[in-house]
């Protein structure tokens, strides 16, 4: 019976997880397009401080798009351990860049669909591989991993790095570094996820109809939870108004998923009890979402697709064919330049047996 209950909630929360992921992927869309419209008619940019985003309608369908995705996200985690429900964030990654390269025109090169294949593939094998969290059924339970020192440290250490970088790094190197403020959002973003695991069983109590609203820890939870999700938002949308939604996205999810597995390995000590391969498993699907990430992110500027394959081919053949006969040209002596000439014409051979063969696939 428990492990009918186990696979069932399994896979609630993974239709969850998925669900969340293209709202959310969704909601970037919609946001960026509010955050251009406002840009064209002249208004402060959310990047420079302004809030004229609050007026436009296509920002306030992201915002509840979003608001879905991370309801879906909400249920997922109080179903679904932390390591199977964020690293499906992958697919966020994947809707995002879709859908930025059919409605604002940031296209996709063949170094970005891989890297999109390559998240998902990590994501996948991570998944198979998570690790189990120690089982969290009361809040009792919650608040004395709460307490815990190891926690207790990464959570001031967050919020120490946090305010670093609102206070001091971000007024000076927020416009021009992505990383500034995608990583204000990420790490607050771990301690959101454990304010999202806590709710999750607060909930589950009062359907069981024990007395949540008299703990405390419900409503500091739920105050910790508004704090964190409002400042994610102000600096998510500070990074969608300065750089490209397709290298926010990935950027996000990278550094959001490193920050909640690390957390949840603190909180919940997911890694105490897992086998040899599944630790591996884990590392290497997480290593290939970043080799797809990097992917997205270090070729974005080239333009470079399958069909221009044997062009390319064709341009370099052509190119080193160039220098051979510069070489030639400095050549004074009949006998060298014979040999140079035959050198040049089997060179040019080849290049066309080359693209003739490319030619017939």
């Amino acid at each position: 019976m428990s492990q009918t209950r186990g696979r069932y909630d399994f896979c609630i929360g993974l239709v969850l997880a998925m669900s969340s992921s293209i709202f959310i992927g969704g909601s970037f869309i919609l946001k960026k397009k509010g955050l251009l419209r406002l840009a064209r008619k002249g208004s402060m940019r959310a990047g420079q401080g302004g809030h004229a985003y609050l007026k436009e309608w296509l920002w306030w369908a992201g915002l509840l798009s979003m608001g879905a995705g991370e309801v879906a996200n909400f249920a997922a985690y109080a179903f679904a351990p932390a390591t199977l429900v964020t690293p499906l964030g992958a697919l966020s990654v994947l809707v995002s860049a879709i859908l930025s390269s059919f409605f604002l025109n940031e296209k996709l090169n063949l170094h970005g669909k891989i890297g999109c294949l390559l998240s998902i593939l990590g994501s996948t094998v991570m998944v198979i591989h998570a690790p189990q969290e120690e089982e969290v059924e009361t809040l009792d339970e919650m608040s004395h991993k709460l307490g815990d020192p190891g926690f207790v440290v990464f959570a001031t250490l967050v919020v120490i790095v946090s305010l670093i970088l609102i206070c001091v790094v971000g007024p000076r190197h927020g416009q021009t570094n992505i990383l500034v403020y995608i990583t204000i959002c990420s790490v607050i973003g771990a301690l959101s996820v454990s304010c999202v695991k806590g709710l999750g069983i607060a909930i589950k109590e009062l359907f069981a109809g024990k007395p949540v609203l008299k703990h405390p820890l419900s409503w500091i939870l739920l105050l910790s939870l508004a704090v964190c999700v409002s400042t994610q938002i102000n600096y998510l949308n500070r990074a969608l108004d300065i750089f490209n939604t397709s290298i926010v996205t990935p950027i996000y999810y990278v550094i959001f998923t490193t920050s909640v597995l690390t957390c949840s390995a603190i909180l919940f000590k997911e890694w105490q009890h897992m086998a040899a391969e599944d630790i591996l498993g884990t590392f290497s699907g997480f290593l290939t979402i970043i080799v797809g990430i990097f992917l997205l992110h270090a070729f974005k500027d080239v333009h470079f697709t399958l069909a221009n394959l044997p062009l390319s081919l064709r341009k370099d053949d052509r190119a080193a064919n160039g220098a051979l006969l510069s070489t030639c040209d400095s050549f004074n002596g009949d006998e060298e330049s014979s040999a140079c000439l035959g050198e040049l014409q089997s060179t040019e051979s080849l290049s066309a047996r080359r693209n003739g063969s490319l030619s017939a696939f």
